[in-house]
C-alpha cells in the first residue's frame, strides 16, 4: 500500500511539473508571434523568466532581425528589486538559445551570466551554426536543461525557418479559391470568388510571407497585382513562372536571396506542376457557395493530406492543409 501511494505521489507530482512547463511555454508561443512580420528571417521565439516562488518576473520576445533576442528582452525587462532572484529562476524559451555571434552576441552566454538553475527550452534549433551547440554550451555550466515541451507546437511556429534551414529552399504554400463544384474561374474567364473579408485574409498571409508566384497565362490574363493592400506589412516578392522556367532552379536562387516562404496562387497548370513535384509544404483553399457551369478545374487534393485548420467566413470554407507524414 505505501509503495502504491508513493507511485500515485510520484506520478501526480511529475504530471504537475509537466503542467507547469507546458503553462509557461505557452506563454513563450504567445509572445513569439508578435515577431511574426519583422523577425525574419529570424526564427520567431518568446522567453519567460520565472521565480522560484512561481511568479513570472521577466519576459520577451525577438521583436525584428538584427535586433535583441528574446532571452535579452527578457532579462531586461526584470525590475531591478527582482535581480537576485535570477538565481533560482528557470527562463523558458520556445527555441533553443543560439550559442553563435551574429548580430548579436549568444543567448547562451547571457544565460550562463545571469547565473540562472534551469533552462526550458521548446525546441532544438535546426540552423546549423546552433544545433544542440546552445543546449550544451548551457549544461557545460553547470544549468539544468529540459528539452522538448510543447515541442510540437514550438516547431510548428517556425515551420517555415524550419523548412527553410532543413531543405535550403523556401517553405511552399499553394492556395486557391474555388466555387462549390470545384472550378477557379467561370468559363474560363477570371472570378473572384472570394468576399472583401476573405480577401484581407489573403492579404494578411502575403503580408506574412517573401514571395508570391502566378504563371504567366495568370498574369497576362488577369494582370494582379500581388501586393498587400488590404492588410499591413511588406509587399512579397512578385515572380511569374514561365514555360521556360526549371523550378527547382528558381527555388535555388530563392534561397541564395534568403527567401524563406513563397506562396503559389496559380493558376491551375502553375498549381499542378508544384503539387507533382511534391514541391510543396501546405495548401489553402477557400471554397465558396457559389455554383459555376463551366470552366477550369481546380486541383486534385491527395489523400496523403492533414486537414490542420477550417474556418467559415461569410459563407465561404478555408482549409489548411498539410503533407502527411509518419
Amino acid at each position: 500500500m505505501i509503495d502504491l501511494m508513493a507511485t500515485f505521489v510520484n506520478t501526480h507530482c511529475y504530471f504537475a511539473i509537466d503542467m507547469e512547463h507546458e503553462y509557461y511555454m505557452r506563454r513563450c508561443l504567445q509572445l513569439a508571434r508578435n515577431g511574426m512580420l519583422n523577425a525574419k528571417p529570424n526564427p520567431m521565439v518568446g522567453a519567460v523568466i520565472v521565480s522560484a516562488d512561481d511568479r513570472i518576473i521577466g519576459e520577451g520576445y525577438h521583436v525584428r532581425c538584427g535586433e535583441g533576442h528574446a532571452e535579452v528582452n527578457a532579462f531586461a525587462s526584470v525590475k531591478p528589486e527582482d535581480e537576485h532572484l535570477l538565481k533560482e529562476s528557470t527562463i523558458y524559451v520556445s527555441l533553443e538559445p543560439c550559442s553563435h555571434y551574429g548580430k548579436t552576441p549568444p543567448c547562451a552566454d547571457l544565460i550562463i551570466s545571469k547565473g540562472v538553475r534551469r533552462c526550458v527550452c521548446g525546441c532544438v534549433d535546426p540552423f546549423a551554426k546552433v544545433q544542440g551547440r546552445g543546449i550544451r554550451k548551457l549544461r557545460d555550466a553547470g544549468i539544468e536543461v529540459i528539452v522538448g515541451v510543447m515541442e510540437k507546437e514550438c516547431l510548428e511556429l517556425n515551420r517555415r525557418f524550419i523548412t527553410f534551414n532543413t531543405h535550403c529552399r523556401p517553405y511552399i504554400i499553394l492556395k486557391w479559391a474555388q466555387s462549390v463544384n470545384g472550378f477557379i474561374d467561370n468559363d474560363f474567364k477570371a472570378f473572384t470568388f472570394s468576399t472583401p473579408f476573405t480577401k484581407m485574409l489573403s492579404h494578411k498571409l502575403r503580408a506574412e510571407n517573401d514571395a508570391i508566384l502566378v504563371g504567366r497565362i495568370t498574369d497576362e490574363r488577369e494582370h494582379p497585382m500581388l501586393n498587400v493592400r488590404a492588410w499591413h506589412g511588406n509587399n512579397p516578392m512578385r515572380i511569374v513562372l514561365t514555360h521556360d522556367t526549371d523550378i527547382n532552379e528558381m527555388l535555388k536562387e530563392l534561397y541564395s536571396k534568403n527567401i524563406q516562404s513563397m506562396i503559389v496562387e496559380g493558376g491551375a497548370k502553375t498549381l499542378n506542376s508544384f503539387l507533382d513535384s511534391g514541391l510543396w509544404d501546405e495548401i489553402r483553399v477557400e471554397t465558396s457557395p457559389i455554383d459555376v457551369k463551366n470552366g477550369t478545374k481546380a486541383p486534385m487534393l491527395s489523400s496523403n493530406l492533414i486537414l490542420t485548420n477550417s474556418i467559415d467566413v461569410d459563407g465561404n470554407s478555408i482549409k489548411t492543409f498539410l503533407k502527411y507524414t509518419e
